[in-house]
């Protein structure tokens, strides 16, 4: 029987204000960029023609109904995404540093995506999913993470593969100690790990990602696939014994890295969709990096993530000039 959807993912749909010039008066002017990691994701997918859904929760008001309708408009199923009559659309202030690095400041507490309950949840649609998808920030709040942790345990029993990217947001938790907890929880369930360099480090206190990696895969050995990204060096793959590094693409025209990560997850997954999670070569490790990191290095040259994922014509043109 056909799954429903290639990808499910749950979690955090959000406005990200980015930086976009000075008014006359010389004040910052703010632009309103739909973002949220998981969307992202969903978002570059439907670029490579896969089928997919969002499972969260905004507010009933003007940001979510952008949101609503930038997400319907990029060909993400949003069926299952609700609307709040009390509580206002998570919002976040993204600051931009000259190498396109970021900080974030939050509008959340409580922001409409922590309102999530797992009686909310579309279960019949998580039974019929190839991959499902999903991260830390629908961890943060005891609600919110009991419906993801019953959306990961259904979708598993059911024959998906699972996906994290633990996206750490430190300013969102209330300890480090409680955000650690709960990215182990996730590494614990999943069979694809994108983890960035930061991320890798907090969990194991190893900057060598060799060293890392290994520590990960001893402890979780459930993780199949487990890549790391590590900004504008590239990105690595561990996968059954096999250890791949991919430089990243340096053509010019970074404006900022929003949604580079998410881009580069949503290429891997599309790769394992195509190819399968079993016996893969180094040729094809490699061939997975490479099209991925191309994928992310060309949203760094926008504004936004959601509006701004290449489409696959984009991709190879990159693919063969670099």
């Amino acid at each position: 029987m056909k799954n429903a959807f290639d990808v499910i993912a749950l979690g955090e749909l959000l406005i990200d204000f980015t930086e976009n010039g000075f008014s006359g008066q010389g004040n910052p002017l703010l632009e309103a960029n739909p973002g949220g990691a998981p969307c992202n994701v969903l978002a570059m997918l439907q670029k490579l023609g896969k089928r997919t859904a969002f499972i969260g929760k905004v507010g009933k008001d003007m940001f979510g109904a952008q949101l609503r309708q930038v997400t319907e408009e990029a060909g993400i199923c949003m069926d299952f995404l609700l609307e709040d009559e009390q509580v206002h659309t998570t919002l976040a202030f993204v600051k931009t540093f000259p190498n396109g690095d970021r900080d974030f400041s939050f509008y959340r507490e409580p922001g409409a995506d922590m309102m999530l309950t797992a009686e909310e949840l579309p279960t019949e649609e998580l039974k019929n999913t190839r991959i499902f998808h999903f991260g830390t920030l629908s961890m943060t709040h005891p609600e919110v993470r009991l419906a993801t942790r019953k959306a990961v345990t259904m979708a598993k029993e059911a024959g998906a593969l699972i996906s994290f990217d633990p996206n750490l947001r430190p300013p969102l938790w209330f300890s480090l100690e409680e955000a650690r907890e709960q990215i182990a929880w996730g590494l614990s369930r999943c069979d694809i790990l994108k983890i960035a360099d930061n991320e890798i480090a907090f969990m194991t206190g190893e900057t060598d990602f060799d060293r890392a990696a290994a520590l990960l895969q001893a402890q979780f050995p459930n993780i199949r696939v487990l890549n790391v990204t590590a900004g504008a060096d590239g990105s690595y793959s561990y996968y059954g014994g096999k250890r791949v590094f991919v430089p990243s693409f340096r053509l010019g025209g970074t404006i900022e890295t929003t949604g580079a990560g998410d881009t580069f997850c949503a290429c891997v997954l599309n790769y394992v969709l195509e190819h399968g999670i079993e016996d893969l070569k180094e040729k094809n490790l490699k061939e997975m990096l490479r099209f991925a990191n191309a994928a992310a290095y060309l949203v760094t040259t926008k504004k936004g993530a959601i509006c701004s994922m290449p489409d696959p014509n984009e991709i190879e043109k990159v693919l063969l000039t670099a």
